[in-house]
């Protein structure tokens, strides 16, 4: 081990780790360059090579290395949250209409195909631009830009790192839900902790917010997929032994490592053109359903990335390579890269629920750059394999369970719900507790889900 490993999570959330986090996140610790420690979020689970939930930095000059597993094969994927400014009871009266409508306007489901198809030149654009692009094309407002990670467009993406085939697989896909943890959620604010940091946020007690969380599809799994086997030989060719071949990993230097480093980049791209897109066709339901409401995003925040960032490490600035795979970047106040909005405040950090469970919104904290690299937790963590789900429920008692709980679930897939079930999920309310007691993050609103569109 090159560095420690460093958990935040109670001990009825360790408890609940499988064993295979423990033995990944050392073996994270074995690869070069690694700077500070492997970094455990408490809904950190098993993965590819890393655990989801894990966060590593590497330091180029170094010797340091990039991995496609430590990104992971959804490249970028995160959420968005938007509110309406409708209430509960606004909403609730037209429930069902809004679940068919959102259903039938957005693409859900494995395979789904979307009504737009890019020429090659859009995607070259789309991949180089990001939801930069997307707003250009008519899909959102300027004003969406300023509340979006890297101002909606990853600089230094290299299009011309994307093979053909996974251009070729994300054609028909921009602005499709896809399957799996994926979904479209219409929420309500049922709690504030944080009055002032909510305020900044534009969160109100009672009102209606919409979350969407999806990712790169097909073409950020086709980048991750071909460019572990290169990362397999580049090992070998440089000497870097592996505990674990799905560490598989190239040194940030090499060739290898700056065409993945490119390449997945523009994969970030396409991930926040696919939520900027999504967006705007939620928006145009609301405005049949709802008139009056207007959705203005509040954030939008990547969980599997790898970004170039300054950190202060034993007193000294150094430009690192943070690897976070299923976990959000959560920049305390005074950032430079936070919206001006909350630069007094910090970060909003989105923690996704699991269909009947609630989402949470917290802030970045002041302490967690030198506790977690500014870090924290992107959700609830499964509690159980999806077999093991399948085996337990069928996904028609899931969905009666959730419309006993006021939860309506429209999803392409009895199977995908059942494999989702909130019960194969961590307490989502233990993960919050335990990253705000660690000071990674601080808590701010809880959302309660009342509509979910279900990949």
């Amino acid at each position: 081990m090159r560095a420690p490993v460093l958990i935040f999570a109670d001990e009825e959330l360790i408890r609940e780790m499988d064993d295979k986090v423990a033995e990944q996140a050392s073996n994270v610790t074995t690869l070069p360059g690694i700077v500070g420690a492997c970094y455990v979020m408490p809904d950190a689970h098993w993965g590819y090579g890393f655990p989801i939930g894990g966060v590593a930095a590497f330091d180029a000059e170094e010797g340091g290395v990039i991995s496609a597993g430590g990104v992971g094969f959804d490249i970028s994927c995160g959420v968005r949250t938007l509110r309406t400014g409708l209430t509960r009871e606004e909403v609730e009266e037209a429930a069902e209409p809004l679940a068919n409508a959102l259903y039938a306007s957005v693409p859900v489901g494995l395979g789904s195909r979307s009504k737009i198809s890019l020429s090659d030149k859009e995607m070259e654009a789309m991949l180089e631009g990001g939801a930069e692009w997307a707003v250009a094309q008519g899909y959102g407002k300027k004003e969406d830009l300023e509340r979006i990670e890297e101002h909606g467009r990853m600089r230094g993406a290299m299009p011309s790192e994307v093979s053909a085939y996974a251009r070729e697989r994300q054609r028909r896909e921009m602005g499709t839900l896809g399957s799996g943890n994926h979904y479209l959620e219409v929420q309500v604010v049922d709690e504030i902790y944080d009055p002032k940091a909510a305020e900044s946020f534009g969160l109100k007690q009672g009102e209606v917010v919409i979350t969407i969380h999806c990712g790169s599809r097909g073409l950020g799994h086709q980048i991750g997929t071909e460019y572990l086997k290169k990362m397999q030989q580049a090992a070998k060719e440089h000497g870097i032994e592996l505990p674990d071949r799905e560490l598989a990993c190239a040194p940030l230097k090499s060739k290898v490592g700056q065409s993945y480093l490119g390449a997945m980049r523009a994969a970030i791209n396409c991930a926040l053109a696919n939520r900027q897109i999504i967006t705007h066709w939620v928006r145009q339901v609301f405005a049949e359903l709802f008139p009056k409401a207007e959705l203005d995003l509040i954030y939008d925040v990547s969980h599997n990335t790898c970004k170039e960032e300054t950190h202060v490490i034993e007193g000294k600035k150094r430009r690192l390579f943070v690897h976070r795979k299923g976990a959000t970047r959560a920049f305390g106040p005074g950032h430079p890269e936070i919206p001006q909005a909350f630069r007094s405040i910090g970060q909003p950090v989105i923690i996704g629920g699991s269909m009947g469970t609630a989402s949470y919104i917290l802030v970045g904290t002041e302490q967690s750059e030198a506790l977690s690299l500014s870090s924290a937790c992107h959700g609830a963590g499964r509690a159980m394999s999806r077999n093991q789900a399948l085996k337990a429920w069928t996904g028609q008692e899931i969905v009666e369970q959730l419309r006993r709980r006021g939860v309506i679930v429209r999803s392409p897939s009895l199977r995908g719900v059942a494999e989702e079930a909130p019960q194969a999920y961590k307490n989502v309310d233990k993960v919050v507790r335990a990253a705000d007691q660690a000071k990674i993050a601080k808590l701010v609103a809880r959302l309660r889900p009342i509509l979910c569109i279900k990949g």
